[in-house]
């Protein structure tokens, strides 16, 4: 797995702190970042954070590279529906020989990982076998339709990959391009940095949370999964390990705003 941001909003907590002075005070939008220093920055982002209120931290967006994962994440992350995405498309992209994920648990057991790249193999098998059985079809048929053969490859290829495609498993790697507001991020930490969700979108999300506490460490300064601060909100379904989860993202946030200081020096 590979997470990198992309873009962000400049000055993200100073930005807030701007939509914030106007929610409480009598500033106009003509001077809303007038007098706005890293004191005052501070003092609005931190005085939301402790009151909850998120509308402000909608204005600031971060954009993520993410890739090395696979498509059983992509049908969970797309859930979250206050994101935009920008998806790898198995249509247009031929995936011959493609590049799969493997669950620890699976590659863990010997068995379980005998039996998983031997499913891998047939998977590529059927896409390959598949997709020429289609493109030799489509090409006879628009050669005769009067098209180039450059042209009739071209288009046949397109074609028959875009069939052959429902072969592919859910392992089969994918790359997408995520823009989220801070407080859709926020929401998304809160559920998926949670023990309970999924081990890939639960790497990803903790790989996510790590970059937005770099950039903007007061708006994220209560973020995180719901034991972080307060009871578990899975009820029943808690993995019973709150206070693990707790002392792993102190650290997480501690180390990473100590990178941030060493690299501000």
């Amino acid at each position: 797995m590979n997470v990198t941001l992309i873009e962000y909003t400049p000055d993200p907590e100073r930005l807030v702190a701007a939509a914030a002075k106007l929610c409480y005070s009598d500033s106009g939008c003509e001077n809303i970042m007038d007098g706005l220093d890293s004191s005052g920055t501070q003092r609005f982002v931190n005085m939301l954070a402790d009151m909850g209120h998120e509308s402000p931290v909608e204005h600031v967006s971060f954009t993520f590279g993410i890739e090395g994962v696979s498509r059983t994440l992509l049908a969970q992350i797309t859930r979250h529906r206050h994101a935009s995405f920008s998806v790898q498309s198995q249509r247009y992209v031929k995936k011959e020989n493609f590049v799969y994920i493997t669950p620890p648990e699976i590659s863990s057991d010997p068995e379980a990982s005998k039996l998983f790249e031997e499913s891998m193999k047939a998977s590529n098998e059927a896409y390959r076998n598949i997709a020429e059985v289609l493109e030799k079809k489509h090409y006879e048929r628009l050669i005769s339709e009067g098209l180039t053969e450059k042209a009739a490859h071209s288009k046949a290829e397109k074609m028959a990959i875009e069939d052959a495609r429902f072969v592919l498993p859910n392992a089969c790697e994918t790359k997408m391009v995520m823009t989220m507001n801070a407080r859709s991020l926020i929401n998304f930490f809160r559920l998926r940095c949670c023990n309970r969700a999924q081990w890939e979108i639960r790497e990803l999300a903790t790989e996510m949370y790590k970059i937005c506490v770099e950039k903007a460490p007061s708006i994220f300064k209560n973020a995180g999964p719901s034991c972080l601060r307060g009871a578990c909100s899975e009820g029943k379904m808690s993995c019973g390990k709150a206070q693990q989860v707790r002392e792993k993202f102190e650290k997480i946030r501690e180390n990473t705003l100590c990178e941030r200081n060493t690299d501000n020096v």
